[in-house]
């Protein structure tokens, strides 16, 4: 094939070369030099760890080590399967968390758009300000916090608001009834993330171009306008690997249901799947059980991200990779 077909210069001019490539790591070295450390420890201590996976394919006893165990195989991801109570706390911990992740998403934006209207400059960082400290308090304060709010004692608050507006006449029994705890725990949930969650949204909204806003006032648009055909639209990269990043996590949960769901007419909603590996796993000294179910875990996380992330390239959006 000849040097001058137009489709073979246009097919070289699109292949960068290696010099050009080495030129931009040689000028981007210092960046290099300063993620080393941040790969080492993430080896050490997200990748190194994996090796333990290895008990999850044996009948693992401390004082035998991996060598001195017996190995069973698939016998422990069989067992999962095969118990009806796995698969119990895996709905509930799907169900708990898609509630969450879709309710704190709506809340995180919307509030994130409110906050990005404020003129009033101090009223708007004392609300920032505010709506972050409750990330920084531990679950077992949150959760007493909760309790407190969803008593049926006299102090219980929400029970006496309704009761006083003549919505109820007794007091719900909000963390006791199964059909309400899922929701109770979607509560804490936002109420707890809804402000920490903004943060990167209304960095986002920072970096949208002034004029489109001039641009929309000029053409009659109002406030409402504004947010809908321009910010909303300016972030919604940032939404979806958002999104990507936050579905990894949808089998996790652990700490509100712990606190709150260990009482017997909840059990069936509340236990998750960290709560099962947590009582018939370690507890029970049963390592390779545990390792299994977070195998599964793991598995099924990556799968969801990539699948998820695959979705987002296909509709030409913000992906990961």
């Amino acid at each position: 094939m000849s040097d001058h077909n137009p489709a073979l210069q246009t097919l070289r001019a699109k292949i960068p070369k290696r010099e050009n490539k080495w030129k931009i790591y040689v000028a981007q070295k210092e960046l290099f030099i300063m993620i080393i450390p941040c790969m080492i420890i993430t080896f050490i201590f997200c990748y190194l760890p994996l090796t333990g996976w290895i008990m999850a394919f044996e009948n693992y006893l401390p004082y035998k080590g991996y060598l001195g165990s017996s190995w069973v195989g698939l016998d422990q991801f069989m067992f999962l399967l095969q118990n009806p109570i796995f698969w119990q706390t895996f709905r509930n911990t799907v169900c708990m968390s898609l509630l969450s992740l879709l309710f704190g998403f709506v809340c995180a934006i919307g509030f994130a758009l409110l906050l990005n209207e404020m003129r009033v400059r101090v009223f708007k960082n004392f609300t920032q300000t505010i709506s972050y400290l409750p990330h920084f308090l531990s679950w077992v304060i949150v959760c007493a916090l909760v309790q407190g709010l969803f008593s049926t004692g006299v102090d219980g608050t929400l029970n006496n608001l309704l009761m006083s507006i003549g919505i109820i006449h007794k007091p719900i029994l909000w963390l006791g009834d199964p059909k309400y705890f899922w929701w109770v725990n979607t509560f804490a949930n936002i109420w707890k993330e809804v402000g920490w969650n903004s943060i990167i949204y209304l960095a986002a909204m920072s970096s949208i171009d002034p004029e489109l806003y001039e641009s929309c006032e000029i053409d009659g648009g109002n406030r409402f306008s504004k947010m809908w055909h321009i910010t909303l639209p300016g972030i919604r990269t940032t939404i979806l690997v958002l999104l990507i990043m936050n579905i990894g996590w949808v089998l996790n949960g652990y700490e509100f249901q712990y606190l709150a769901g260990n009482r017997g007419l909840v059990l069936d909603v509340s236990q998750t799947i960290d709560i099962f590996v947590l009582k018939y796993g370690i507890q029970l000294g049963n390592y390779s059980l545990a390792t299994a179910a977070g195998i599964f875990k793991s598995v099924i996380s990556i799968g969801l991200v990539a699948y998820t992330n695959h979705l987002a390239a296909k509709f030409d959006e913000g992906t990961l990779l």
